[in-house]
């Protein structure tokens, strides 16, 4: 019995085993299955998290540099480099070779850097990050979807930047790690259609002609007689502009000794300082130099150049070294190449009539003899003088909004040596505010200065004249806006003379200049100026003027006037002597070429007009480049008291004409302006005397 039980128990058992083992296995098969889904589940899901921590791969980056120079005002420099004006983004486009950008994982650093020595404390070298927007503040960048695996980056250069070329570098942080590449150079520019930038000039037409022109006119002759030549800036000429970024690597160490940073660079105060000295003022390197005692045998004639592109090229490919020779027109015609170039709106003014005086800032002499010759003395009268505008708000002046500020790049004779002036604040000119600024004492003397003319005598005694003399300064010209005529701006420098403002800014200035009257009064000043000044014609009883018959061209003869009017009731016997002189533009008084003697009687409130002529057989043979004479009648001193009228005459050269035969449209006349020809005035000015 035991042994069936047992043998019962067995085969019990061994069923219940075998159901366990199939629940078994069938559990086993489940596990099984679910292990190989969710094998096959991870194995995606981790294929999907490796593809997407990837690190991404920067691949084609196009600096787009077509569009940024059209909106930037820069593509007439061309649009094959990335030229920009700060205080205005920039964009250009970043491809991924392998997936798209993703803020989560992906981060961007860039670091622009200028100059030999980029340093972050001096705001030559910047690091700042890529968000989704930008701080017009500062450096940033911010980018946008523009294509798959495409974005488009944009950079802000704020208005406060470093001008010059920068060197742009990308850093990119992804999935934990770090790589760099450079994405090129691209140059900043000071932007006069940025508000928020010192040069900001707020007139579209103004800034197509102060800086986008390529093209202007210089304005020269006389006062009576203004003649005007073209002159091509060039700002924008292949090379210019390396040229121009040089010219301020050659000048950094004018306001910072051995340094050779960039900091000063955003400041176009500075920058204009610099340039005005790289002109010509420079010990060894200046671009331009001026001949010696007008002898330029080794060198160009400074009346041959007609365009600032030679004259850079020359001296940058001639290492530097000065260019010979200028004048004052084709020094302030390159500085206005300069400074245009570099988004600093500028402009050449003429002054007529401009002193150089060593010893009395705010008096002129010239000195003849009893023949009537302009002797050589030390005080010089400019026939004309050109110097360079520069439009900008100074704000070391306080100043919210740009105004013009005067720049002469011409070394002058001060009695402190020679030097060049400016940058002075026009207005603080003709306010006579001379304590605000740079040179302006020198600025305010070169517009406001007094003539006087003396007779010197065998025994060296001077006597003064009876003349009727021009106030220095009387008329300053720049070309007009999109014209070819010229703009009067006098009224910019001074107010109408004998006006009560006049009268008060010369006071005003005269103090300053002069610091023993500093507590004199008005009445003080105003007697110390009339004993310096030549009495008038009218005080001897005398009117004479020269007045011009014809506007003579080279070749042709020179034909006056000479007017006499008796203003009293008595005869007057009077014996004159004339001559006629070359003088130079810087009033240098060369060849006497030509002399008379006349005996002139003239009864009690008698008119008379004696003509003179100069032929050009006697003018020829001495006329120099500067086409400029000076016709003399000067009284016998021995008759009792000397009298003196003159006249400067400018020699106009002829205008050549080509006619070019065209079988469309028949024979057409052209003006070929050509470098050394004027465009002479149909007559002189004589409404004035």
């Amino acid at each position: 019995m035991c042994d069936s039980l047992l043998v019962l128990n067995i085969n019990v058992t061994e069923r219940k085993l075998g159901w366990f083992t199939e629940e078994i296995s069938q559990t086993l098969q489940c596990i099984l299955l679910r292990s190989r889904y969710l094998h096959q589940y991870c194995a995606s899901d981790t294929s999907t998290c490796r593809r997407k921590m990837e690190v991404i791969e920067l691949g084609e980056v196009d600096l787009n540099c077509p569009s940024n120079c059209q909106i930037h005002n820069t593509h007439f420099f061309g649009t094959d480099r990335q030229i920009i004006r700060r205080g205005q983004a920039f964009s250009f486009y970043a491809r991924f070779q392998n997936r798209e950008w993703d803020d989560s994982v992906d981060q961007a650093i860039f670091t622009v850097e200028t100059g030999l020595r980029p340093c972050e404390s001096n705001e030559t070298k910047c690091t700042f990050p890529m968000g989704r927007c930008l701080d017009q503040t500062c450096w940033s960048a911010s980018y946008k979807i523009h294509q798959p695996k495409c974005i488009n980056i944009s950079v802000f250069p704020p208005s406060s930047a470093c001008i010059g070329r920068y060197i742009l570098n990308m850093q990119i942080t992804s999935c934990g790690h770090t790589y760099q590449r450079c994405l090129g150079d691209f140059y900043v520019l000071f932007n006069p259609w940025c508000a928020d930038d010192p040069v900001y000039m707020d007139n579209q037409a103004h800034r197509e002609e102060y800086v986008l022109n390529e093209h202007g006119i210089l304005y020269e002759g006389v006062h009576k007689h203004i003649t005007s030549r073209p002159w091509h800036f060039g700002q924008f000429e292949d090379g210019i502009l390396d040229i121009c970024l040089k010219i301020l690597d050659m000048g950094a160490s004018y306001h910072h000794g051995s340094d050779r940073d960039h900091c000063w660079r955003n400041d176009p105060v500075h920058v204009s300082m610099v340039v005005n000295h790289m002109i010509s003022s420079h010990t060894t390197n200046s671009i331009m130099k001026i001949p010696e005692n007008n002898d330029y045998l080794k060198g160009t004639k400074p009346f041959s150049w007609n365009g600032s592109v030679p004259i850079l090229q020359q001296w940058y490919n001639g290492r530097c070294r000065p260019v010979r020779y200028a004048y004052c027109g084709s020094l302030a015609s390159v500085m206005c190449t300069v400074m245009r170039c570099l988004g600093i709106p500028s402009r050449v003014v003429t002054n007529f009539c401009f002193p150089c005086s060593i010893e009395n800032p705010l008096g002129i002499n010239e000195i003849f003899d009893c023949t009537g010759k302009n002797l050589c003395g030390k005080d010089k009268l400019w026939r004309y003088h050109c110097w360079n505008e520069s439009w900008m708000a100074r704000r070391d002046l306080n100043q919210c909004c740009g105004d013009w500020q005067c720049l002469d790049p011409t070394p002058l004779e001060t009695g402190r040596g020679s030097t060049c002036s400016g940058p002075t604040w026009v207005r603080s000119i003709r306010e006579g505010e001379l304590d605000l600024d740079y040179d302006g004492h020198h600025m305010f003397s070169r517009v406001n200065s007094n003539y006087v003319g003396w007779l010197s005598q065998n025994n060296a005694k001077k006597i003064k004249f009876f003349c009727d003399a021009w106030p220095c300064g009387q008329h300053l010209i720049t070309k007009s806006v999109g014209s070819e005529q010229f703009e009067d701006i006098t009224g910019a420098y001074k107010y109408e003379l004998g006006s009560v403002k006049n009268k008060e800014a010369y006071y005003r200035a005269y103090r300053r200049i002069h610091p023993g009257y500093c507590n004199a009064s008005n009445c003080h000043i105003e007697r110390e100026l009339s004993s310096l000044k030549n009495p008038f014609l009218s005080d001897s009883g005398i009117n004479m003027r020269l007045k011009m018959a014809n506007c003579p061209m080279y070749g042709e003869d020179v034909q006056l006037h000479w007017l006499l009017e008796n203003l009293r009731s008595e005869n007057k016997n009077l014996k004159f002597n004339l001559c006629a002189q070359i003088i130079t533009y810087s009033g240098c008084p060369m060849d006497q070429f030509w002399k008379d003697s006349v005996n002139v009687t003239l009864g009690p409130r008698e008119v008379k007009k004696i003509p003179l002529c100069i032929s050009y057989s006697q003018y020829g043979p001495y006329l120099c480049d500067h086409n400029i004479m000076k016709v003399v009648a000067v009284s016998d001193p021995e008759c009792g008291e000397v009298l003196m009228v003159s006249r400067d005459i400018v020699i106009n050269r002829p205008p050549v004409i080509v006619k070019v035969k065209n079988f469309n449209y028949g024979i057409c006349d052209l003006r070929n302006r050509l470098r050394d020809s004027y465009w002479p005035t149909p007559r002189y000015n004589d409404e004035k005397i």
